[in-house]
Parts: structure tokens; sequence; C-alpha cells
């Protein structure tokens, strides 16, 4: 049956169209306050309106009528009407009014009205569904951004929320393997009887979705945490007949709980493929995080077995070094001869003994090095120096022992000198490795140490020495030791620096030693912010190099910073490297501001100057994610209320904490 609104004072033309509509339902009359309270109440199809009724702004009338879904239509008689009148009616017809003309107007507009409303359901239906993919696709990429397991299911809700509006909804997960945890969001508070009933129901879905649960969860033991939006009114046993979807979080076989959500409006079909695609768009995430928890686990085992590993070393090093000490004493008491005569078989294995001991003692120093240098309580004194002391002290130094070999240690001057900042005993310690080595592995000829200034994209080194080398970028001093020994075969030279390593052949079996020299001098070079490899060839000798920094701010900065990394480590804190990137009055202007850049933050920094942009860049010890966030925030209020000073500057922050580096941030202050 349709539904007609006739507005009109004239008696005849509503006899005619009650006639002609005999079978549907006619509601008339003239009072403009009715009129629109019968649109409101009574949603008519169909509007038809007298044009020769006095005492009503048609236009106006409608305007307002054209807001409701109806079809106007428009008698048009003995009045004329404007253009604002009749762009806003759908049909017309004339009087006097033609009974079967009237007919078929009203049922082609009923069609067209048909039409429009299956139209507008159909766009609204689009509509909501470019929502519902654009919330999907919000969500996925949120999703791929974080490794937190909470964040992951609140962000995964929200996207159900958006897209689907439920009342309530559970969720269970596990914050460990056994710690079962309950979330319910909801629009209103929850019952207390409401309540028990979703824990009894959450454990009965999670016996029934694992054949073999892993863990037994019983009401006692499941945590609950609840979202309330609303405390006007309050949910109980009533909302268990909405209508509900359920779905479980799993990939593989591996199980991280379920969803269940509730809605008084019944979902479609289309709903149900929004809700399954939200939930297995988490799963692949939540694997990542569990598998990123498990290994930062692993990797604190592994740090504090390496810590414990170290501490052991240290300890029985010290232990062995201090009786190792008498013993050397004893035996340079004894072949003084102020312990009385010896005969020369004693004198022998007197010496022998002493030979031993001393080699025992560099052996246990290495074992202290290496635990050092890992456990990062490795002392350092970074000064500006010159390799050329370094090298003639080395020389000097172990002349005399390739002398008993008849060999001869060679120094080649680069041509060129450039200052270095280093530590000069832990140099002669690396120098005074390779030119042993060398000796130790050399039967006759000469050893040759040689300096020469290099850029980094100049240094020519084995594909295996690669990642060593390949992040290397400027000019370096490199010093090379060459030696015509027994050299290394190619397939070796990749485990040369490898911990108690030891290339095999009859003659290293037969010099011995610790295997830690090489790998000690690698990881001093790495202190250095520098790096060391070697080239070889089978019975023709080997050459062994290593590079550092060409002394300027730049070096010496980030070999402080990773001085500070390393302490940081060995005491379980942190550092923050911050980076402040602006115009250079910008960097002055901040660096001038009273307790902004004070003394705390400036110890340990840098400030370059390339292409008009000048960048600070800080290390700041126990320094953490909120403290580098705050001093953001601090520059930007400061740059915020002096307009004046600062005017309109671009300022790009960015900082890195434990190898977490949060990209440039740009604000305008």
């Amino acid at each position: 049956m349709t539904k007609f609104l006739l507005i009109s004072g004239d008696s005849e033309k509503e006899k005619v169209i009650k006639e002609v509509f005999s079978s549907d339902e006619v509601i008339s009359t003239t009072d403009e306050t009715l009129i629109f309270d019968c649109l409101e109440v009574e949603e008519p199809d169909i509007v038809i309106l007298d044009g020769d009724l006095e005492g009503l702004d048609f236009k106006a009338l409608c305007r307002k009528i054209k807001l409701h879904p109806v079809v106007i239509l428009l008698i048009l008689g003995e009045k004329k009407h404007n253009k604002d009148v009749t762009h806003n009616v759908n049909l017309f017809i004339k009087t006097p009014i033609d009974k079967k003309l009237l007919s078929a107007t009203i049922d082609s507009a009923l069609k067209t009205r048909q039409s429009l409303i299956k139209l507008s359901k159909a766009n609204q239906e689009l509509a909501r569904s470019l929502y519902q993919l654009n919330v999907m696709y919000n969500t996925s990429s949120q999703l791929a951004g974080s490794l937190d397991k909470d964040k992951l299911l609140k962000i995964m809700l929200e996207g159900v929320e958006k897209s689907l509006s439920f009342d309530l909804s559970c969720i269970l997960t596990f914050r460990s393997e056994r710690e079962p945890v309950l979330i319910i969001n909801s629009l209103y508070k929850i019952s207390d009887r409401l309540l028990e009933a979703l824990k009894l129901r959450a454990i009965l879905s999670y016996k029934s979705l694992l054949k073999d649960p892993p863990f037994d969860i019983k009401i006692g033991n499941l945590k609950i945490e609840k979202n309330i939006k609303h405390n006007i009114k309050e949910y109980d046993f009533s909302i268990l007949r909405y209508d509900n979807m359920f779905a479980p979080i799993m990939h593989n076989e591996d199980f991280y709980g379920f969803v269940e959500i509730y809605r008084e409006k019944p979902f479609s079909t289309e709903d149900a493929t929004v809700f399954q695609t939200l939930v297995q768009q988490v799963t692949i995430p939540l694997q990542s995080a569990s598998f990123t928890q498990e290994l930062k686990a692993t990797n604190r085992k592994l740090q504090k077995l390496e810590r414990l590993k170290s501490e052991f070393i240290s300890i029985v090093s010290h232990e062995l070094r201090t009786p190792l000490t008498a013993i050397k004493n004893a035996m340079d008491i004894i072949l003084s001869g102020k312990a009385g005569e010896m005969s020369e078989n004693i004198e022998k294995f007197v010496s022998m003994g002493k030979r031993n001991a001393i080699r025992l003692s560099g052996i246990i120093n290495d074992l202290l090095d290496i635990s050092k240098i890992e456990a990062g309580k490795m002392d350092f004194k970074f000064e500006l120096t010159n390799i050329e002391p370094v090298i003639e002290y080395v020389k000097n130094n172990l002349t005399e022992m390739a002398k008993e070999k008849g060999l001869e240690i060679k120094y080649i001057p680069s041509e060129t000198s450039a200052e270095i900042y280093a530590d000069s005993n832990r140099l002669e310690q690396v120098l005074t490795n390779l030119v042993s080595n060398a000796i130790k592995f050399t039967t006759e000829g000469t050893i040759e140490i040689s300096t020469k200034i290099v850029n980094a994209r100049e240094l020519h080194y084995d594909q295996c020495f690669e990642e060593d080398i390949k992040n290397l970028h400027g000019n370096y001093l490199q010093v090379c030791v060459e030696d015509h020994g027994i050299g290394i075969e190619r397939k070796d030279l990749n485990h040369v620096f490898d911990k108690f390593a030891q290339i095999e052949n009859s003659l290293s079996r037969k010099v011995g030693g610790s295997g830690l020299g090489l790998p000690i001098a690698r990881q001093l070079m790495e202190s250095h912010n520098g790096a060391i490899w070697c080239d070889s060839e089978l019975n023709k000798g080997s050459k062994f190099y290593f590079v550092i920094p060409v002394a300027n701010d730049k070096s010496n900065f980030n070999m402080i910073k990773k001085q500070l990394i390393q302490k940081a480590k060995a005491n379980l804190s942190t550092v923050a490297i911050i980076n402040i990137k602006s115009s250079s009055e910008v960097i002055e202007n901040l660096l001038n501001e009273e307790n902004l850049l004070n003394k705390t933050y400036m110890a340990n920094s840098l400030i370059e100057k390339a292409n008009g942009m000048t960048s600070l860049s800080m290390v700041i010890m126990d320094g953490d994610k909120p403290s580098a966030e705050f001093l953001k925030k601090k520059i930007n209020s400061v740059v915020e209320q002096k307009k004046n000073v600062y005017g309109e500057c671009d300022i790009m922050f960015s900082y890195e904490i434990e190898g977490e580096v949060h990209e440039k941030d740009s604000y305008s202050g």
C-alpha cells in the first residue's frame, strides 16, 4: 500500500485523488506544522502539492519536504510559480486532473523512487565496504609497525570496533605460558554474574579449540582486564542473546588466543569476512612478536652466560697469575746464583721453567685482555698521537728476538705523516703481536713494517673481510707487517682472527700460543674505529694490515661513542645517541639557551657543518627513550616560545637507544 500526503484545500481535487488511489492511504492537510509531523511519523511515499493553495511559501516548503525520501508531485493550476519552486519538485500534472494520467505518473514515480532507494542502499553498502577496507588497510599498516603483543591485540580490536561497532568483546590471550588473560571491552558496565559467565565461556571455548591444551585454565587463575566505555547502564545475561562472532587467533599450530564479539544488530556476511580478515591479520605479527620475545630472552641468557664466562676467566687468570709471579721470581733468584751454585743441568732446567712461566704469563694476560674487551671493561687512554714512536718501540723491543732466528726488522715510513686518536699502549700490543707472529712463522729473510695514508675506497682486501671493512669512510693511517714465512691458505683466511684458532701445520703446532693474540688485535682495532685484515699466500709469506682513522673531530667523537656504549653494556645501562640538525644560527641559539643543552648533554658531543646545515650529535650515558623524547619536546617548546629568536625554522631530531633507531622527525619551529 502506498502512502500519500495531500497538501490541498480543494475538496474536488481531494475527491479525484482519493478515487484514483482508493486502495491506498491518503492523508490530507494544509497546516504547515501537521505537514512536517506527518512526514516524520507517517513517512509517506508521495507528497501531492496543490499549486493553487494560498497562504504557503512554496519555495521554503518544497525545500523542507525535499529533505525527506519522498516524491513531490505539483498540481499546476491558475497560479504561476517561479523556477525556485519548480526545481524542487519531481513531477507535474495540470488541472483539470486526468485520472489516467495521474495514475500513470504516480506509477512511474513509485518505480523511480524504488530504484532510487535501491541505489541509495547500494551506495551506503559501497561506502561502508570502502570504509571497512580502509580500516583493514590502516590496521594492517599499524600491525606491521609493532612487536608488542598487547599493542598488537589492541590495534586489531580497534580495527574490529571501527569497522563493526560491537557492543562487547572478549579476548583470551597469554602474557606468558602460565598467565592467561581475558580482556573484556564493553560499551557499558557488565554485571558480576555476566562476568562469571564470560569467564566460563572463555575456558570452555579454549578447551574445545585445542585437543591437548598446553595449560589448564581455571576460573581462579584467569586474570581479567576490563575496559568499560560508559557507566550509564549495565549489561546482564541478555547480551548473550545478541548476535555474536568468534575467531581463534592461530598460525599453523601456534595458538595465541581467540576473539569473540557481540552486537545487538545482526552481523552480515560481509561483516563476518571483515572480522575474520582482521583477526587473521594479527597472527603473523603476533608470531613475530613471540619470536622476538624468545630471541630477547635467549640473548639475555647468552649475555649472562658470556658475563659469567668472562668473570670466571678473569678470576682464574688472576688466581693463576699470583703463584706464577712467585714462581718466576724464585727462578730469577736461582738463576742469579743468590741461592747457591748450580750445575749446568740444573741451570738448563730452571731456564726452561722460566721460559715456560713467561709463556704461561703471556697466555694468562691474553685471557684477561679478551675477557675485559668482551665485558666492556678494557681501559683506553685515547689521545692525539703519531704511529712512529709506537713502531720504533716495537722494532727495538723485538730486534733481539728476530736476530736469534737470523731475521731483520725494517721500517719503511710513509712520505706523509698524520696524527691519530689512539691509545699508544694498545697499538703497541697490536703491533707487537703482529711482528712477533711474523718472527715465529718466518725462518729467513726480512720482516717489513710500513705505513701510508689511504682512503677507505682504496683499501684492497679479501672478500672474507668485507663485513669488517665495508663501513669505513674517509682517510686512514694504514700499517702493514709483511713477512716471507710459511703463509696461510686462502680458505683459512677467514679463521685467522677467530678465538683460540691456529691454522694447522707443523710449525704452528711447534711454536704454540694461546690463539688469542689476533682476536685481541681485532677487538682493539674495532675499539679504535679501525679494522685489521690479512693477505697471504702459502709458503710465500703474509701481509697483516690495520687501519686507524686520521685524526679529526668526528673520529674522536666516534671513538668516545663506541667506548661509552661498551661501558654501558658492561654496566647493564643504556646510552642515548641524539642528533639535531638545522641551520648554523638555530644550533648556535640552542647551545646558548640556559639549561637546555647543558654540560650533561654536551660532555661528549660533535658539531659538524656541511651544505649550509649544522649537525649536533651527543652521547648521553644512562639515556633512554623518555629522556630523548623529553629533550625533543623541550627544544620544540623553546623554539615555539621564542619566535623572535628562531623565526620559522626546520629542526631534524633523531635518536638511537640500544640499537633501536628512531627515524628523523622533522618539525618547524
